[in-house]
């Protein structure tokens, strides 16, 4: 055991003592049942929609019970930071509507950066050395691979445990005569042993979600706070999760399943430190169909596991969150847009086996959310995702804001939903041939789209079209100038006449359509063409028709 006189040489002489810490984050006024829950993305990579997921859960307890919500940065790991991650975080934390109800300037529990609480993990290091649960460790990184790599050959549990443990047992003579060496050193646990020889015991513990746990409790001494020769000197997320949930006085912890293991080493700080276990909520992770098989939902291979992907596709926010409540709890998917918004979440019902992201489902639901916005809310959201990733169409909607209330209007028209639109980065495919800016005049009358009309009639239907053309205002009015075009150039007016007598005909009226369909739209199937027609007004109409009337340069 190294002498408290001793202990205290290796850290700051103005270190506070734990009892400073403890009143500086006092317990918080809130009302008995609430809930305080916290998100810890780290900056090594970028948000996943995992995270989104989790964060969104947490939210909704801590606000629900009356409780708060906060996001503490896990950025303990400075050497395998992603440039650029912090500011995506910015970005989808606002996207998603998960920012935090707390910072520095309206809360007493800051800072929100771990590496910011670095004295606070200091303090409490220093007193788990004085007390011999902690000790200094010199083993290099060259030296621990290698053990890695023998315990693997001999097929044992890899770790620093036993006989592995070389530093646990160093005399304080050996201490400091390697520390005037200059030796570098990281600090670690000193694991509760148990009985010599005998197996690793079992420890229980209540998960929230999972109900009773058993596992294998934990022997290996794990690092708390990382190299000496690195500075800031900051700590594992195992020493960093135990001191500031404690400390920030959160009362859930909720977290991916992956940390279920981790749970024995996590109790045996809290009991070494002197802090009551917080419970713990294990969230299975979002997983994805392979084939035959499941996996999780991956940002190497699945552009929707980046919450880039929908930002940057224009996805609607509320609709994404909708789908994942949905995941969480299959009620949350039977309810309303509006209705889901404002539920509570149990943590009870959260599932034990990871629930399957389907983006075909989601795009569904996307769907169905955009097509019932309020026009205003529409107009504004597609304005909103133009201005950052559409400049070009930005303009031309501004240039054309009457026109686009009208595509709205149509389509919200119970007769004629067609619900087009799950993302906004489809509106240019979806409504782009509206805007004279945007949809080039179809011209080559030989476009195998035309097919089987040939050119030479091609001509011939767009001229007589364009000029008898009569810009109805009522549908059927409108579609008997299709009829009568057909009929003039000796077209089946039904496409069961032409089936049943090909022969007789030039072709089948859906022949004829198609034409002036792709002269207006340029697609072989578009919206309906009345509709087009109205939207598009005679003077665009006719200024389409013609293009294919004159010569090709």
């Amino acid at each position: 055991m190294l002498a408290a006189e001793f202990v205290n040489t290796l850290f700051d002489a103005e270190l506070p003592e734990p009892s400073y810490w403890e009143s500086y984050y006092p317990p918080r006024d809130l009302p008995p049942d609430a809930i305080v829950t916290r998100f810890g993305p780290s900056p090594t990579g970028f948000l996943h929609t995992g995270g989104v997921y989790v964060a969104t859960l947490g939210k909704n307890l801590a606000h629900h019970s009356g409780g708060s919500y906060f996001i503490r940065i896990e950025d303990t790991d400075q050497a395998r930071e992603v440039p650029g991650s912090r500011e995506q975080f910015a970005r989808g934390f606002k996207y998603f509507d998960i920012e935090s109800d707390e910072n520095e300037s309206n809360s007493k529990w800051g800072p929100y950066e771990q590496s910011k609480r670095e004295r606070i993990y200091h303090t409490y290091a220093r007193e788990l050395l004085r007390r011999d649960s902690a000790y200094l460790c010199f083993c290099t990184r060259e030296e621990l691979a290698q053990m890695t790599e023998e315990q693997n050959a001999a097929k044992l549990q890899t770790g620093y445990y036993g006989s592995w443990a070389r530093c646990r047992n160093l005399s304080q003579a050996e201490v400091m005569s390697r520390l005037e060496a200059g030796k570098s050193y990281t600090i670690r646990f000193r694991a509760p042993a148990g009985p010599p020889h005998a197996p690793p015991g079992r420890v229980e513990f209540l998960d929230l979600i999972r109900g009773r746990i058993e596992h294998q409790d934990n022997t290996n001494d794990v690092v708390l706070l990382k190299s000496s020769d690195q500075l800031p000197r900051l700590p594992t997320y195992h020493f960093a999760h135990v001191v500031d949930d404690t400390l920030m006085r959160v009362t859930v912890v909720l977290r991916g399943e992956e940390w279920i293991s981790s749970v024995p080493v996590h109790l045996q700080l809290f009991n070494a430190l002197g802090f009551k276990p917080i419970p713990y909520a294990h969230i299975a992770p979002l997983m994805k169909f392979d084939g035959a098989s499941r996996r999780k939902l991956s940002k190497r291979k699945d552009n929707e596991a980046d919450v880039a992907y929908y930002i940057d596709s224009g996805y609607p926010a509320d609709a994404v969150l909708h789908y994942l409540r949905g995941l969480a709890n299959s009620r949350f998917a039977e309810m309303t847009f509006e209705e889901s918004a404002s539920a509570a979440l149990s943590i009870s019902e959260c599932g034990v086996a990871g629930p399957i992201f389907d983006l075909v489902k989601l795009e569904s639901i996307s769907r169905e959310f955009i097509a019932q916005l309020p026009i205003d809310e529409a107009l504004e959201s597609l304005l909103t995702w133009a201005r950052e990733h559409d400049p070009e169409l930005t303009t031309v909607l501004r240039g054309n804001l009457p026109l686009v209330r009208r595509i709205f209007e149509n389509e919200r028209n119970p007769t004629v939903q067609r619900k087009d639109l799950a993302k906004w980065n489809e509106f240019r495919g979806a409504y782009g041939l509206y805007f004279q800016e945007l949809f080039p005049p179809v011209s080559d009358t030989s476009d195998p789209r035309f097919a089987p009309v040939g050119p030479e009639m091609v001509v011939k239907l767009a001229k007589s079209f364009a000029d008898s053309y009569r810009h109805e205002d009522n549908k059927e009015a409108w579609f008997e100038q299709i009829r009568r075009l057909a009929s003039e150039y000796g077209f089946a007016p039904t496409a069961g006449q032409y089936k049943k007598s090909p022969e007789s005909f030039a072709g089948s009226i859906g022949h004829v359509s198609n034409a002036i369909r792709i002269a207006l739209t340029g697609l072989t199937t578009s919206p309906d063409l009345f509709l087009v027609a109205q939207n598009l007004g005679e003077e665009e109409v006719l200024r389409r028709v013609r293009a294919l009337t004159q010569p090709s340069i």
